[in-house]
């Protein structure tokens, strides 16, 4: 049924409905943007059943996303600014330590230095906090930035995989257009207005092709004519679809959402091995610390017995018994232990800065550590047996085989593309009435028409093609001798986890029987002091030092050896709080012990014999403190 109005009714009513398409284009596309609750909810989603399948024990959090940048002029500059004045800008004041060699500088040095060893143990500072070892692991893997951006690496790959999810279900679309134009006819021209609005879905075929459905609106009106008529409106409903039966058919046409799966899986391991490589990171971080901390303890209590030597050695030199030269080679070895003792302290200064960066804490921070007392089981175990734990279990192995997989996949998908193209299309179109210039919503299915074709396309080139399957066979070459590869390396790894523990042991052992033999030495040294050699005494306090020091390094090697083992051949698990999750039959003992850190930094390097000796409230070596 043809509608018949006035021009002006016409007009204002297509412009209505330009004005309408527009609208409903611009509506659409903003109702596609709900906000980031929902992607967030559909991330935890994923996430979890990612988790779930992959056994992992914790599932990465979310955090809330941030604001999109303000649009800022600075961020848009081709030639940022640059801050590098001159050298005549700049300034350097000289410090004035006195006259060199003098006991003023030498002092005022010692000064400096006792008050950056106090500031790193946090003495005197107010809002210290303090941290144990269970602490370090849980505040590792709550604020670490290593850790946050591995959970972000592991939500990427979710939001990867959401994004080609969506790509293969419905997707709707709107599109609106307006075009003017105009036939001449002997210098008179018609202009016409021409408005059409697209309203689609489109579904992608599991095995190839897709199936859109549209509904088209058109209206027309003529600009100059004034003639009944001249606004035209029409729509209609179109289905079709198109679908290949030979290149690009069947499980080729679903590589892109198969590997955002595996991806995923992939990422899911990758953050679990992380997660334990990482826990076994930062105890080690730990576990040097307090090895760092033991040894400032020795060196403390070298330099309190090489001062009270020195003084013995002046008494035997006043009584003649000594040299000049022999008193100065104390001296000398007097000079040196304080200036180890120094090093040490700015090494656990050191140490203890870049700890708090990886746990995310400020450098300001005033950080006070608390000792520990730990005993880690070792493992009964042979190198066949961690070879076959670490080949079964090692979940960056098991992604080494699956990318394997994928390359196996890829030539198989190359190897479709020398197919000749055979494509099936399909289409159902239901108009409105031809004959009602305002057609309106009222198709008439009287008027439906339907096509349907195939087309068959010879591969006279497949050139490209080809290059494409023969790089593919050679990835998947790569992909066999890396696997092969990573393979030999984990169970290198895995066979030198066994033998490190039981090389940490042995060290230990030895340096437990050397610290009592030196101990025994030193004891009938001090009995015998004006009959034993200046050189022997301070060679036996050297030996002493090094003893304990290798005892104390020994002890932190087989803790981090035990640890390494569990991750190399894939039975360390860690719990969501962050610490170990102990196995059937292992058996974990961690016990805080204070550290007196205002005796072991604030005692002075020169005057470290004064008072100084081991008591009940100091940690003992071999515990770990």
């Amino acid at each position: 049924m043809s509608v018949t109005a006035n021009p002006a009714n016409r007009r204002s009513r297509c412009n209505l409905v330009l004005s309408l398409g527009l609208a409903g284009a611009l509506a659409a596309t903003a109702g596609c943007g709900s906000g980031m609750d929902q992607i967030d909810r559909r991330l935890a989603k994923v996430l979890g059943e990612s988790s779930g399948r992959t056994g992992l024990a914790v599932d990465p959090r979310i955090q809330p996303a941030q604001a999109v940048p303000a649009r800022s002029g600075s961020l848009y500059e081709t030639s940022p600014a640059t801050n590098n004045p001159a050298a005549a800008e700049l300034a350097y004041t000289e410090l004035d330590r006195g006259q060199p060699g003098t006991p003023a500088v030498v002092q005022g040095l010692n000064e400096r230095l006792r008050n950056y060893g106090l500031a790193a143990g946090g003495i005197g500072a107010e809002n210290v906090l303090t941290l144990s070892l269970l602490d370090s692991l849980r505040l590792a893997q709550r604020q670490g930035r290593e850790y946050v951006s591995a959970e972000e690496d592991y939500i990427i790959g979710a939001i990867s995989l959401l994004a080609e999810r969506h790509r293969w279900g419905p997707r709707l679309f709107a599109d609106s257009s307006v075009s003017v134009g105009g036939d001449g006819d002997e210098g008179r021209f018609d202009n016409a207005l021409n408005v059409v609005n697209t309203l689609r879905a489109t579904h992608r075929l599991p095995y190839g092709g897709e199936a859109e459905a549209r509904w088209v609106w058109n209206a027309t009106e003529q600009l100059r004519s004034s003639v009944s008529g001249q606004y035209q409106q029409a729509s209609s409903l179109v289905l079709d679809t198109s679908l290949p039966l030979l290149r690009g058919a069947g499980m080729v046409a679903r590589e892109d959402i198969i590997q955002a799966e595996r991806d995923l899986v992939y990422a899911a391991r990758d953050f679990e091995a992380f997660r334990r490589s990482y826990f076994v990171s930062i105890a080690q971080d730990y576990f040097r610390l307090l090895q760092t901390v033991n040894e400032l303890q020795n060196r403390l209590v070298q330099l309190g017995n090489l001062e009270v030597f020195v003084q013995q050695e002046h008494t035997l030199k006043e009584a003649g018994r000594r040299t000049d030269f022999q008193v100065n080679e104390a001296r000398d070895r007097l000079v040196s232990a304080r200036s180890s003792l120094a090093s040490t302290r700015e090494q656990f200064t050191l140490q203890l800065d870049r700890f708090k960066i990886r746990l995310g804490i400020p450098v300001q921070q005033p950080l006070r550590l608390v000792g520990a007392a730990i005993q880690i089981p070792e493992p009964s175990t042979t190198i066949e047996d961690a070879t076959i734990s670490a080949l079964a279990y090692r979940l960056d192995l098991q992604n080494r085989r699956d990318r394997y997989a994928d390359s196996q996949r890829g030539v198989l998908a190359a190897r479709n593309q020398l197919l000749p193209d055979l494509d099936l299309s399909g289409e159902v179109r239901i108009p409105t009435d031809p004959g009602v210039s305002e057609g309106g919503l009222a198709i008439d299915p009287d008027e439906a028409s339907w096509e349907a074709g195939l087309l068959l396309s010879l591969p006279l080139d497949r050139r490209i093609e080809r290059l494409q399957l023969r790089q593919s066979l050679l990835r998947l070459q790569q992909s066999q001798r890396d696997l092969d590869e990573f393979v030999d390396t984990v169970i290198v790894d895995a066979r030198q986890s066994v033998r490190a523990i039981d090389l940490a042991r042995f060290r230990l052992e030895l340096a437990e029987s050397q610290v009592q033999i030196n101990d025994r030495r030193l004891e009938q040294q001090k009995i015998d002091a004006d009959r034993v050699d200046t050189r022997d005494r301070l060679d036996a306090e050297a030996r002493m030092l090094d003893a304990k020091n290798a005892r104390d390094q020994a002890l932190t090697d087989l803790r981090i050896a035990i640890l390494t083992y569990l991750d190399s051949i894939g039975q360390l698990r860690v719990s969501p709080e962050g610490v170990i999750d102990p196995l059937p039959g292992m058996t974990i003992q961690v016990e805080d012990r204070p550290i007196d850190f205002e005796k072991l930094l604030s005692v002075d390097q020169l005057t470290a014999g004064e008072g100084w000796g081991m008591d009940e409230s100091m940690p003992e070596a071999p515990e770990g403190e």
